[in-house]
């Protein structure tokens, strides 16, 4: 295996190891660990302390895959400088495995790719936070399960003590506690001699060591031990750290464990399985009806609040009482009427009003989108879902402070929903052509590329960066000696590379809303992707099944998918992802219906519209008539109600004639001829202005019979003239209560002019799509990383740069700023300037911020040196008084 750096050469920190590394590789850093360039570090010195911070290594460990992470592992509870052989045999055992050894070379160049580790494959170092973070110590095991070494653990035993350990394994007397802890570490690094050693152990004291030799290490014992752990005690393989608590020395617990650091290695991810395998025209075909009935849906869902929709709640969100409106209106369940409203409202469709009296209504971006083809309207809404935080499975439930979640409210931003969607949806182009997954394979997949975490509900593996307080260790070893012997509670799990079991993790939960979501979109088909689908996040074509069987032969047979799958995508830019959505939508067009110009009047006062309609004809028939039933074909009812709406928007009753005859395939029947006629002959007969409100009718007849009904007692009405009638109620009251009472009033202005009422006519003012919460610093592009690499070699340069020493000025040490008086600088500059040279400065910005520059004077003049900068790789100004000093380069 080659190394990183040149072995004649050893880098002695990562700093220099650092700066061994070409563009390429650096660029490779700062994109995988973009928290490394905000801000731009001034130099490779302060790119290696900022790749060595906690937080920073926490983040880079939380991106590690599982085997990635045991190799890191592996590695902190190895050697410092470890080499490469030492590594090997900790992940493949003293029997070796040779998956792990094929797969351990990729581990580590992964590993040092993101600046965890450096050095040569005799010399590997791991970062130091990163190896105090996953070491074990007194206080804390390892994520393997291994307790500290001997040195450490006996650390502070009495020297007399020492010495009897020595006496009881059978090993000479030593003069310091130094050399006599590095005797027994060798006893136990032996084979041969540990052998011996357990040949004469009881068995009892071999069953005590066989339940700690996985973890955790830790137990309890009495002031009086048992003979079995007395044993152990006397020869060292049990060593005190704290009245009452022992642990099982690491270098016992590997030659137990056959050298191995974990019981169970991953060096393979596990491939995602196929539950059933569809024809591809099949899997299109139902992914193409999902994508039309989720248009459909949208704009049900849009014409439903298109007047204002409901109320926001105070702490922002839809009421639990509106979201069950809104699930009985489209007929769905609560949390798939969730997941429409939060995806309109992602894609910018839906919005508030931001009025006093806060509603939520349609923007005037849903116009625009309703006039756009299907393929650019669903386009529109993968591309926000993709790209979506917002967490609809999270409504419902509860929140840290034990608030409802509620949909469209606060709380539900997850910002690892967008990485999950993409790798859902990559998993599932690995798959051969309309092949659709094991939702257990696919999720096993997922834990093995990003492992759960500790705080993860229902157990799991401990977290690799998480440590736990001295009252959870101590909680820990009381677990430990129950099965040692002891009493206590049941203990810890702490094998890393465990991790099943228990309530899913939030990705996993993320991974299964994707599916279902994906299939309601239409992105997917019977749960395989579909062609538009590939399109959509870049997927290259699938390969075809080599199976021809189309479904599974019994419960639990699965169709056999190799592990050489195909190439999981990479991840999109936004501008590629746009790219991507129109293209995926240009395939899905033709799948999709073509919209009809007509439609089937029946006798029944229904209409039968045997597919989707034009966008002209299918609005006048939504505010014309009322859906009764949806399905491929959708079933319109004409009311007396339905046929005033229409009168209201400002039709007569020739344009409904006009209409019906021109759009119908069959004759319009007599009955709802009739209908049309009886409510237009009627509509506008009674007409209601504002006063507080008033009626006013020709036929004082009408009036007669509005006052005699006890219906209108609640209205106020009183006699004003004989063709008038005010109302204590306004206008808008007043027509509902009269409709309500069979007639068919309408609405004037003051001018008498009826007023039109339409049905688009609120909207809110424009509005910009919620912003997704990002999971950390975005993802640099490659014009940002050209230039950082270019501003940190400069800087590189500039302070590692060897100079002269100017006379008269102290000595500067590596990375500090060069320190001349006022006069000294001047005519350094000037000098430079004559004689061409390029300058060593130190230079304090307005703000305060110290840096080293490397620069060429040009001209001096007016209290400033206009110079070449090479540090920034342009000409710049700078102020002489904020210069701190100059020196010369050397040769």
């Amino acid at each position: 295996m080659s190394t990183e750096e040149n072995p004649a050469a050893a880098p002695r920190s990562l700093a220099e190891a650092l700066r061994g590394r070409d563009d390429v590789s650096l660029a490779a850093l700062l994109r995988s660990r973009p928290d490394l360039i905000t801000p731009v570090p001034t130099d490779l010195t302060q790119l290696a302390t900022r790749a060595g911070t906690r937080a920073s290594v926490v983040r880079a460990l939380e991106r590690l895959d599982r085997f990635t992470l045991q190799t890191a592992q592996a590695l902190a509870i190895a050697s410092d400088p470890a080499a490469y052989d030492e590594l090997l045999g900790l992940m493949a055992g003293d029997d070796g495995d040779p998956a792990v050894s094929a797969a351990l070379p990729h581990a580590l160049g992964t590993l040092r790719a993101q600046a965890l580790v450096w050095g040569g494959d005799d010399r590997l170092r791991l970062v130091r936070t990163a190896r105090e973070l996953l070491a074990p110590s007194p206080q804390y095991p390892s994520p393997t399960g291994l307790g500290p070494t001997v040195r450490e653990a006996g650390a502070g035993m009495s020297p007399g003590r020492i010495q009897e350990l020595l006496a009881t394994a059978g090993l000479p007397s030593t003069h310091d506690s130094v050399s006599a802890l590095n005797a027994l570490a060798g006893l136990f690094d032996d084979p041969e001699r540990m052998s011996a050693l357990l040949d004469q152990a009881p068995s009892e004291s071999v069953e005590v060591l066989e339940r700690l030799v996985w973890g955790p290490p830790y137990g309890q014992v009495t002031a009086d031990p048992a003979p079995r752990l007395r044993w152990l005690l006397d020869r060292g393989l049990l060593l005190p750290t704290a009245p009452g608590t022992v642990v099982l020395p690491r270098e016992v617990a590997l030659r137990l464990r056959a050298g191995r650091a974990h019981r169970t290695t991953e060096p393979v991810p596990p491939p995602v399985e196929a539950a059933a395998a569809h024809r591809p025209q099949m899997v299109d075909a139902t992914a193409a009806g999902q994508a039309y009935t989720a248009l459909a849906t949208v704009e049900e869902l849009l014409k439903d609040w298109h007047e204002g929709g409901p109320a926001v709640l105070r702490a922002g969100g839809l009421s639990v009482r509106d979201l069950k409106r809104t699930a009985v209106a489209l007929d769905v369940p609560e949390p798939v009427a969730a997941f429409w409203v939060e995806l309109v409202y992602a894609a910018g469709l839906l919005a508030s009003d931001g009025e006093a009296d806060e509603r939520y209504a349609a923007t005037p971006a849903y116009d625009e989108w309703r006039e756009r083809p299907a393929g650019e309207r669903w386009a529109r809404l993968v591309t926000a879902w993709l790209a979506a935080t917002r967490t609809p499975g999270l409504v419902g439930e509860r929140d840290a402070k034990d608030r409802t979640l509620s949909a469209l409210g606060p709380g539900l931003d997850r910002s690892a929903a967008p990485e999950v969607r993409h790798r859902v949806l990559a998993l599932l182009a690995g798959l051969p052509e309309g092949a659709a997954p094991d939702a257990g394979s696919l999720l096993a997949r997922l834990r093995w590329e990003r492992p759960p975490r500790a705080d993860r509900t229902g157990g799991g593996a401990p977290s690799p960066y998480a440590r736990r307080t001295p009252a959870q260790a101590a909680e820990g070893t009381r677990g430990v000696a129950a099965r040692a012997g002891g009493s206590g509670a049941p203990g810890y799990p702490a094998d890393g590379a465990s991790g099943a079991g228990g309530e899913d993790d939030l990705r996993s939960r993320l991974a299964h809303w994707t599916l279902a979501e994906a299939e309601m979109l239409g992105v997917t088909g019977r749960g395989a992707l579909s062609s538009h689908g590939r399109a959509l996040i870049g997927a290259p074509p699938a390969p075809r099944h080599a199976d021809t069987r189309t479904e599974p032969a019994g419960p639990g047979d699965k169709l056999p998918v190799h592990h050489r799958q195909t190439p999981v995508p990479p991840a999109l830019s936004p501008a590629e992802q746009a790219t991507a959505a129109a293209a995926a939508g240009r395939l899905l067009d033709p799948l999709l219906p073509e919209p009809l110009d007509h439609v089937l009047l029946q006798a029944d006062l229904t209409a039968v519209a045997p597919g989707p309609l034009e966008r002209p004809l299918a609005d006048m028939l939504g505010v014309l008539a009322d859906v009764e039933s949806k399905g491929g074909a959708t079933v319109y009812r004409f009311t007396p109600a339905s046929v005033r709406r229409a009168l209201d928007a400002g039709q007569s009753a020739a344009d409904l004639h006009a209409f019906l005859a021109a759009h119908s395939r069959t004759p319009v029947p007599q009955p709802l001829a009739y209908l049309i006629d009886d409510v237009a002959r009627r509509h506008g007969h009674l007409r209601v202005g504002a006063a507080s409100s008033y009626v006013r009718c020709d036929d004082d007849a009408v009036l007669n019979e509005i006052l005699a009904d006890r219906r209108a007692a609640g209205l106020g009405l009183r006699r004003l003239a004989p063709t008038v009638l005010a109302a204590r109620t306004d206008p808008a009251a007043l027509l509902e209560g009269l409709r309500a009472m069979g007639f068919a009033p309408a609405a004037e202005s003051a001018e008498g002019d009826v007023l039109i009422a339409r049905a688009d006519a609120y909207r809110t003012p424009p509005r910009t799509p919620p912003e997704p919460v990002p999971d950390g610093p975005p993802v640099p592009d490659d014009t940002l990383l050209a230039a950082a690499i270019r501003a940190v070699r400069a800087g590189d340069l500039a302070s590692t740069a060897p100079r002269k020493p100017v006379a008269g000025a102290a000595d500067t040490a590596p990375g500090e700023l060069p320190r001349t008086t006022a006069a000294e600088t001047l005519a350094g500059l000037q000098a430079a300037v004559l004689t061409n040279d390029t300058l060593w400065i130190g230079y304090v910005n307005a703000e305060g911020g110290a840096s080293q520059r490397v620069i060429a004077p040009i001209r001096v003049e007016g209290g400033f040196v206009t110079a070449y900068d090479h540090t920034a790789d342009e000409v710049r100004t700078y102020p002489l008084h904020r210069i701190t000093g100059v020196a010369e380069l050397a040769e």
